[in-house]
């Protein structure tokens, strides 16, 4: 199986183990995911199978679509409903004001400190594995991110639901940790459902539950996004036998002069329709190949 399969991940478990769920299923073929979900959220996990897995550098740096729901009055170490309990404060009634000035805040190019518990790394080891062992780590530097569309509705007095459409590298506990602290108390994340992830929606999604069951029948029949259809957007470069066979080969220059004038990246296609490459131009008549796809494998 060469290909992206959408699961709809279920709270609970990481999706480093929904990658090791799938892969003892479908070894020996490589196995990696798309954009990661905490434990205890859900939704979109786009798995990659196979040569697909190198379709990551190419695909995930789409915006993100998420669902909540923001628990004020409480903050948590990890900023998020499965963390321990490190602040509390009053929750002050929300006005329709006070909620449409904060909406416009966080709306647009702002600035977040990721939490602590997170997987960039210092010295080369994720903060949350020195944060679990218990060394004082001092908090990530701001980075700057955008929040493209932003809805906040009071769903209890202590509870705002949002959606929140992102930029990748956004970190929704920290947006909602924030948000806590613009509306005069401090909060933490209660719930997260990823709906959308670059091109790929939680529509076409398929219950992890669902996935494993049908790998596990021995004759799976799931809804798969093959490596072509996978790279939205990329114009295509539909190219004979001889130059399919120089590429894989390792001869680039098999694309001089077939250059796609709309570039930088491409899509090379075989005559049956697979995907051989992704190049990218250097000049309206020479290209560099990025990644060769073999999916005779």
């Amino acid at each position: 199986m060469n290909a992206i399969l959408l699961i709809d991940k279920p709270a609970g478990i990481s999706s480093a183990e929904v990658v090791r769920r799938v892969k003892s299923r479908v070894k020996p073929a490589r196995v990696g995911h798309l954009g990661t979900l905490d434990p205890f959220a859900t939704g979109l996990l786009p798995i990659m199978i196979g040569e697909a897995t190198k379709l990551a550098p190419f695909i995930d740096g789409g915006d993100k679509t998420y669902a909540g729901l923001i628990r004020l009055g409480v903050e948590t170490d990890t900023l998020d409903r499965d963390g321990a309990e490190v602040r509390r404060a009053e929750v002050p009634a929300i006005s329709t004001d006070k909620l449409a000035q904060v909406t416009a805040q966080f709306t647009g190019a702002i600035e977040q400190v990721p939490p602590v518990y997170s997987a960039i790394k210092r010295a080369g080891v994720p903060l949350y594995r020195l944060a679990r062992r218990g060394d004082d780590v001092a908090p990530p530097d701001k980075r700057s991110v955008e929040i493209k569309r932003l809805d906040l509705v009071c769903d209890a007095p202590d509870a705002i639901r949002f959606v929140a459409i992102c930029s990748p590298g956004t970190y929704a506990r920290s947006l909602a940790r924030d948000i806590g602290i613009a509306l005069g108390t401090v909060a933490h994340l209660d719930e997260l459902r990823r709906t959308r992830n670059g091109s790929f929606s939680l529509a076409d999604a398929i219950p992890l539950a669902d996935v494993l069951e049908s790998l596990d029948s021995g004759a799976p029949t799931l809804r798969t996004i093959n490596l072509r259809d996978a790279l939205v957007g990329l114009p295509e470069l539909v190219v004979d036998t001889t130059a399919e066979k120089r590429l894989r080969n390792g001869d680039s220059r098999a694309l001089d002069s077939q250059v796609p004038i709309n570039g930088p990246l491409f899509k090379v296609i075989s005559q049956t329709g697979e995907l051989i490459a992704v190049a990218r131009a250097t000049s309206r008549a020479t290209a560099i190949v990025e990644r060769i796809f073999n999916l005779e494998t």
